[in-house]
Parts: structure tokens; C-alpha cells; sequence
């Protein structure tokens, strides 16, 4: 069940998920603008879309999403505009004057958590890299002439531990960031710079992907 070549794809995988893309400038900005709790809880939906695509590939679903140009078509513009989205959200609320807190709204800390879990498991799912990953590269590592799906589970985990311990660190990293936010026109250009680099990661997912 463990394949000859697994070494091998842990330094690939640890490479590829520290290459800068949505997620990783996702938790970053979660991070640094609402808090390591955010950033945790933004890889933790990631973590949830890639087991999603982890079990497309294990059920061989996979092949159907790597060969359709319909579906990666409709995958790839959803993710694209679900980023533009968040860049243009983000650019708006650095435009505006901020508020005191509702005491009718959930606790702060609680809505956070489940904004940044959503979005995180959004741009997951709608992440070109992320397909790739488990459509494209994961199977180049499979022998089909043992056990497949055996092999499939231990590089899906291998491969989900190594990105998470990629994800804590750049939590890590946007966090020490934050003490550099308590100003609140730094935090607003910051934010600002965070939505134009989203809608700018929106047209390279559109524009620079393009099904192989």
C-alpha cells in the first residue's frame, strides 16, 4: 500500500502546497486581519474541500473531472468568481467606517470561525491547484497494478498531513503580521491591498488554467 515513490512525493506535495495561490493568501489574510483562530479555521475548510476531491479520486470519479471540460469549466469560473468576490467584499470594507459591535449578533469570535471555515472550504473547492493535485499529479504516483485504492488512501493522507502543517505555518506567519494592523489606516490599506491581490488571483484562475 505504500508506494516506492512516496518520499518522493512528500517533498512534491510540501513544494506545491507552499507555492503562493488562493489558499495560501487566504489563511494569511484570515490570519493577520481576524486572528489565528480564523486562519485555523480557513484551512480547516480547505482541508475539507481537498477530502472531498481526495474521495472523487479514490471512487475513480476523478477521471470524470479530469477529462470533462464542462466540469472543470464550471469548477474553475465558480472558484474564480467566489474569489473576486471575497477581493471585492474585502476593498469595500476597508472603505467604510468601522462600527461597534451588535450584542443581538452571535459572539464575534463564534461568526468568524464559521465565516472563515465557509469561504476557506469555497475557495477549496474552486481552487484549479487543488484539482490538479488530486485529479492530475496524485494519480501519477499510483501503481495500477496493485492495490489502488490502498495506495490512493495513504498518498491522500500523506498528502493532506503535509498540507497541513504548510497551512499552520503560513497561520503563523499571518498572524505575527497582525501586530503591524492595530492601526487603523494600516489595517484598511491592508485590506485593501488583501481584495485587489484576490481579484487578481480571480483573473489568473479564469484566464491562466486551462484544462490539459
Amino acid at each position: 500500500m505504500i508506494p516506492d515513490n512516496i518520499l518522493l512525493f512528500i517533498v512534491l506535495t510540501t513544494l506545491v502546497s507552499m507555492a503562493p495561490g488562493p489558499n495560501v493568501m487566504f489563511i494569511m489574510s484570515q490570519s493577520a486581519l481576524r486572528g489565528r483562530r480564523a486562519g485555523l479555521m480557513a484551512g480547516f475548510g480547505i482541508q475539507v474541500a481537498n477530502v472531498f476531491y481526495f474521495a472523487l479520486t479514490a471512487l475513480g470519479i476523478g477521471v470524470l473531472m479530469s477529462t470533462s471540460e464542462l466540469a472543470f469549466f464550471i469548477v474553475k469560473w465558480a472558484g474564480a468568481g467566489y474569489l473576486a468576490l471575497l477581493g471585492v467584499m474585502a476593498i469595500l470594507r476597508s472603505l467604510q467606517r468601522k462600527l461597534p459591535p451588535d450584542p443581538a449578533q452571535p459572539s464575534p469570535v463564534i461568526a468568524v470561525g464559521r465565516g472563515a471555515f465557509f469561504d476557506g472550504l469555497m475557495i477549496g473547492l474552486g481552487n484549479p491547484k487543488t484539482i490538479f493535485w488530486f485529479l492530475t499529479f496524485l494519480p501519477q504516483f499510483i501503481d495500477t497494478k496493485t492495490d489502488v485504492l490502498g495506495q490512493t488512501v495513504v498518498l491522500g493522507t500523506v498528502g493532506t498531513i503535509a498540507d497541513l502543517g504548510v497551512q499552520w505555518l503560513y497561520t503563523h506567519i499571518g498572524g505575527a503580521l497582525s501586530r503591524f494592523l492595530a492601526k487603523d489606516h494600516v489595517r484598511r490599506w491592508f485590506e485593501r491591498g488583501v481584495g485587489m491581490v484576490f481579484v487578481a488571483l480571480a483573473l489568473i484562475v479564469a484566464f491562466a488554467y486551462k484544462q490539459h
